[in-house]
């Protein structure tokens, strides 16, 4: 021992323990400390008793000797931060020429095993930079798994190991398995023997127990967790498509049979599944189902679940069955059926479904918000941040439209209590990019426009005042009395009877104050003696193309009397409006499914007279009001 270390022991200040630490760190020595990290002993002052080590943040720090014996650690000249300080260049071309070595010295410097992120915080900086340290890591973990002789974890958490003598990669990989307990363990341990299966050199040994094991644990699972037996089956199968030799053990337990097994119940199934697993299920649906796939699919699509819904649509796609997909949406949009994530996927992928992207979308959208605003009521959508975020979709929505069919969108919007003011004001201002003639309905200065009466025939006219005395006759009271009934339940806040009641209260309140609001302005006609001399309202019209000389007849009547599979249409339609007062002879402009088109008008007659010849008036503001109160 050092005399000097020896007279400090002699004198009591210094225990002989410590004496022997302080030994290791003469001057010179590298050191590490467990706060101020890697440094190196500069000198002693043992008259003083203390030393100085200088540390990176620290330089020339004073520690009375007995501290620095029991807090610092000596370092070998082979430990890795060590080399590091006295030849950075030498440490580089290791991690050029032989990255596993210098690996294996840092694992050996930090007790045998250390953590990605541990690697990382000893590299970069003076090995490598952050974008360096990433490229090389990636190529090195390859290196790492393939020279067997280090055990790589699945979680980056997990440290990573040198690998004991005797123990190879394809033994731990069996230990880990037989190890797990739990169905998720196994299927973890499982995938990482897939991703290692060349390791294995007698598969049909070491790894048929393993298939056996899988399928028992999927058998057992299938009724309470059958989540669960589908992620196994899936593994499986994996492994099987890479060991040849390898083969099942338990007949019949095969992903078609699973899904035949599971139909019903794939809705809930699919959600719990991680995306790769759910597309390959997805994907094996043809072969399990049959020609009933499709249906099935579709079906999948509507259970409101974003990932569902964008995979399934990739792969009706990919086989073909866009055109089912296709009818499938039109009809939910039509219906205003489609669910909010089915639109929001829409939304997303409209540049593939142009055809699909028209005010219709915009009605089926606020249908959804609708629906969702009376389910969760308060809380903002991701379909609604999806229309209110998205700048462009309303312009694409609207690009095609006719002006007045936009107007009538604007108008809705403004209605619509679904948006605050803020937020109706920015959509009705991306419509107005679009057609800006309609910025004065944003201002509110359409007095005249909105006193034009609104043509509709009788029959569409006593439809609508049906709707209304249903709205107040029955449907409000009804409701009334549910308020009522639901409030009587007590403790307001926590009663969701009364919160349903009242969320339907508003529902109605609006519908009531809409079809008020058309009523008003709705004129009946049965459409009698139309003037023919030119296209008028009531009167049937034979366009012919003048490109492919194709004809095709036109039925233009009210505002309410729609019906696009006899070619009836609107007035206020973009071909409606196209069309109203030319003649005989002259060519007009007419959007089509492929773009504009010259039509010439060849014939001009009256269409059949509404057989309703008046509609039943409207129930007094008295009797509204007492049906009402009811």
């Amino acid at each position: 021992m050092d005399a000097e270390l020896q007279k400090l022991v002699e004198a009591g200040k210094l225990t002989s323990r410590a004496a022997e630490q302080l030994e290791k760190l003469k001057p010179g020595t590298f050191c590490l400390h467990k706060s101020w990290g890697f440094g190196r002993v500069r000198e002693w002052n043992l008259l003083l008793n203390q030393i100085v080590i200088d540390f990176a943040s620290k330089k020339s720090h004073l520690m009375q000797t007995q501290y620095a014996a029991e807090n610092v650690t000596p370092l070998v000249p082979e430990h890795f931060l060590a080399r590091k300080a006295t030849d950075l260049a030498s440490i580089k071309n290791l991690a050029k020429e032989n990255p596993a070595a210098l690996v294996r010295n840092i694992l050996e410097s930090l007790d045998g095993k250390a953590t990605t992120q541990q690697i990382g915080e000893w590299l970069i900086g003076d090995v490598f930079t952050e974008a360096e340290w990433k490229r090389w890591w990636e190529t090195t973990k390859k290196a790492l798994k393939a020279s067997g002789a280090f055990s790589i974890p699945a979680k980056k958490i997990d440290p990573i190991q040198i690998r004991g003598e005797g123990v190879s990669q394809a033994d731990e990989l069996i230990a880990a398995f037989n190890k797990a307990r739990h169905p998720k363990e196994q299927i973890v341990a499982l995938e990482q023997i897939i991703k290692s299966h060349q390791q294995f050199k007698e598969p049909e040994k070491q790894l048929q127990p393993i298939i056996a094991n899988i399928e028992n644990t999927a058998a057992r699972n299938q009724k309470i967790h059958p989540e669960l037996a589908f992620e196994l089956i899936v593994a499986r199968d994996d492994l099987l498509e890479r060991e040849p030799r390898l083969h099942m053990t338990h007949i019949g337990l095969t992903l078609s049979k699973l899904v035949i097994d599971e139909e019903k119940r794939l809705a809930s199934i699919l959600p719990k599944l991680p995306a790769a697993k759910e597309k390959r299920i997805l994907q094996a649906l043809s072969s399990a189902l049959g020609p009933r796939w499709v249906e099935r699919a579709l079906l999948l699509m509507q259970a409101n679940h974003a990932r569902v819904v964008t995979q399934t649509a990739r792969i009706l796609s990919e086989a073909g069955e866009a055109a089912e997909l296709r009818t499938m949406l039109e009809s939910g949009i039509r219906e205003h059926s489609a669910t909010s994530e089915m639109l929001i996927w829409l939304c997303s992928d409209r540049k593939n479904w142009g055809e699909l992207v028209t005010p219709d979308l915009l009605g089926a959208i606020v249908a959804a918000l609708d629906r969702e605003q009376h389910s969760t009521p308060g809380r903002a959508s991701r379909l609604q941040r999806a229309l209110v975020e998205d700048r462009q979709l309303l312009a694409d929505i609207f690009k095609h439209s006719d002006i007045s069919v936009a107007r009538d969108a604007m108008r809705r919007l403004q209605l619509s209590p679904l948006f605050d003011e803020l937020t109706k004001r920015s959509l009705l201002a991306r419509i107005v990019k679009v057609y800006p003639e309609l910025e004065s309905v944003i201002a509110g200065v359409e007095a005249e426009e909105k006193a034009a009466p609104l043509i509709v025939s009788w029959s569409s006219l006593e439809k609508r005042k049906a709707e209304y005395e249903e709205l107040v006759k029955v449907k409000i009271p009804e409701n009334r009395r549910e308020i009522a009934l639901a409030r009587s339940y007590g403790d307001l806040s926590e009663n969701f009877e009364f919160k349903a009641a009242k969320q339907m209260q508003s529902v109605l309140t609006r519908r009531k104050a809409e079809l008020e609001q058309m009523l008003h302005n709705a004129r009946g006609t049965a459409f009698e003696n139309p003037d023919t001399s030119r296209v008028s309202i009531g009167t049937v019209v034979t366009v012919r193309n003048v490109e492919t000389n194709k004809e095709e007849a036109y039925t233009i009547l009210g505002a309410w009397d729609g019906d696009p599979d006899r070619h009836v249409i609107s007035y206020q339609t973009a071909i409606g409006q196209a069309l109203l007062g030319h003649e005989i002879g002259e060519t007009v402009s007419l959007n089509t499914e492929h773009g504009t088109a010259e039509f010439t008008i060849a014939s001009i007659q009256a269409a059949p007279p509404d057989q309703t010849t008046s509609a039943p008036d409207l129930p007094s503001e008295s009797a509204v009001e007492a049906a009402v109160a009811e």
